[in-house]
């Protein structure tokens, strides 16, 4: 029998059950290669955003020590809202000031971004001095800190573990639960992580974002993957004693 050209192609290449195995072979190594490349690309977003988190608190304190005060969060536009700080109109639900504060990574509006280009959160507190003299917005209006001196401060952001342990609420965050030491922080930051496109479903996600002075922090589960920092008032004031800002 004459060989045809199907024949000689078969008798000096692959047959057709050969390459079938072949192909099998690389689709099995690809679906097992496929994981591995997702969570080590997951991990370097996270390791991103972390640092873009620390670079962030590392602005936050030149800021402060430049200004005497630290910046309100801004919202429509990437500079802090009100420009010029005091009364901040979203202290709680805003993002970082990234044109205010000098930052390079944002998105086209201007707005500060974590590596899945999602902007970043970030809260200060408005906490005011009630008592004799008094001082509204201590931490945001220009030289409050120093005016009213570290041993009066009060800073009142707080960092729970958990949103659904007795007593969390709105103001505080229930018997042994809370990450901050009392009375709490000036300064909260984070990303809502891969999934802040489109909102946690989440109870301690959705603690986050729902505007009060309360924030939640812990190891990523399926329903939480914000990744959280929160600025400690002895690191801030330490830095700022050794600028020469603070007595």
């Amino acid at each position: 029998m004459k060989d045809t050209p199907l024949t000689l192609c078969l008798t000096k290449g692959f047959s057709l059950v050969e390459m079938a195995m072949v192909l099998a072979i690389i689709t099995l190594l690809l679906g097992g290669l496929l994981p591995t490349l997702s969570t080590k690309m997951e991990s370097q977003h996270i390791n991103e955003t972390r640092k873009q988190l620390d670079e962030i608190q590392q602005a936050l304190i030149g800021f402060a020590i430049i200004n005497g005060r630290l910046p309100c969060p801004a919202y429509s536009t990437g500079e802090e809202d009100p420009v010029g700080g005091g009364v901040c109109n979203h202290p709680y639900d805003g993002v970082v000031p990234a044109a205010t504060l000098g930052l390079q990574t944002t998105d086209n509006n201007g707005f500060a971004v974590d590596s899945w280009g999602i902007r970043i959160r970030y809260a200060v507190t408005s906490w005011s001095k009630t008592t004799s003299p008094l001082f509204s917005n201590v931490f945001t209006t220009s030289n409050g800190i120093s005016t009213v001196g570290i041993s009066n401060l009060s800073p009142n952001l707080l960092v729970c573990s958990s949103s659904i342990a007795s007593g969390f609420s709105g103001s505080g965050c229930g018997a042994n639960n809370a990450l901050t030491s009392s009375p709490g922080v000036p300064v909260v930051i984070y990303s809502t992580g891969k999934n802040g496109g489109v909102g946690g479903a989440g109870l301690d996600e959705q603690a986050n974002t729902d505007g009060n002075r309360v924030f939640v922090s812990h190891t990523p589960t399926p329903d939480f993957d914000d990744l959280v920092v929160w600025l400690s008032p002895n690191i801030l004031y330490n830095r700022m004693v050794m600028a020469g800002k603070l007595p």
